[in-house]
């Protein structure tokens, strides 16, 4: 009896040192449990970041707490506990591949901004023009205003040949010897002037020609527009006419 008294305390202790064991087992593992939750960056006990997710080029599922690299090339998800979808990760591009994407962003945008400044052209163009007889009044006013420069440049050189007749009877009276100085100068000067309202003449006339060509073009586009093109869809050849008035 005495035998068994003395073993019953130690019986009675194994269950208690192993509920501590239990215990300190289940402490370490949940210590260890909170290391492995954190995530990069985060401390042990905040949210976690989300688990990334991707089909490799193999065609395997692969998932990690953290960007894949294997899985560079390719979108990645990120996954909250539940398996929601958190967000999408675009592939990682290389140097080249991104000035290639930035080249077409650029090409996509700079044919977005030319198309509505051709709509805005267009949209323009008709309220200024709503009709074929006003777009022939702005024509015609833009011709006379060239006009009016030729008539200008050809009176002027009437003037001159008028200036002219006493200097050319004056130098035949010198015929055979030498002019004056003075006369000579003149002369000059009023072939000189002469010779600038020809050249200004020649550049008068090939404005002419160019204000009409102008709006002919500007014509051929107002036409598809009047006839229910919609604006920004044909393309306008034709440059900005030298105005001569508000239009």
């Amino acid at each position: 009896m005495a035998l068994q008294r003395q073993q019953q305390p130690g019986i009675a202790a194994r269950p208690a040192r192993n509920d501590a064991a239990l215990a300190w087992l289940l402490l370490a593992g949940l210590t260890l449990a909170c290391g492995h939750g954190s995530v990069r960056g985060q401390p042990a006990g905040s949210p976690a970041a989300g688990i990334y997710t991707c089909i490799d080029d193999k065609g395997r599922l692969r998932t990690a707490d953290r960007l894949i690299a294997d899985c560079s090339d390719r979108e990645q998800r990120v996954l909250n506990k539940d398996g929601s979808v958190k967000r999408i990760v675009p592939p990682i591009l290389t140097a080249e591949e991104r000035a290639e994407r930035e080249a077409q962003a650029r090409k996509e945008f700079e044919e977005k901004a030319a198309y509505n400044d051709a709509v805005r052209r267009d949209r323009n163009l008709k309220n200024r023009y709503p009709n074929e007889a006003t777009h022939n009044k702005a024509r015609e006013s833009a011709l006379e205003a060239v006009r009016t420069s030729m008539r200008a440049s050809a009176q002027r050189i009437k003037d001159l040949e008028t200036e002219r007749k006493p200097l050319q009877d004056e130098a035949d009276f010198y015929r055979g010897r030498q002019l004056p100085s003075r006369l000579k100068q003149q002369l000059e000067a009023n072939e000189t002037s002469a010779a600038a309202q020809r050249e200004l003449m020649q550049t008068q006339e090939s404005e002419l020609l160019r204000v009409n060509r102008i709006y002919d073009l500007e014509l051929e586009h107002l036409r598809k527009l009047w006839k229910g093109a919609p604006p920004g869809s044909i393309s306008l050849v034709s440059a900005p006419v030298a105005q001569t008035e508000p239009r």
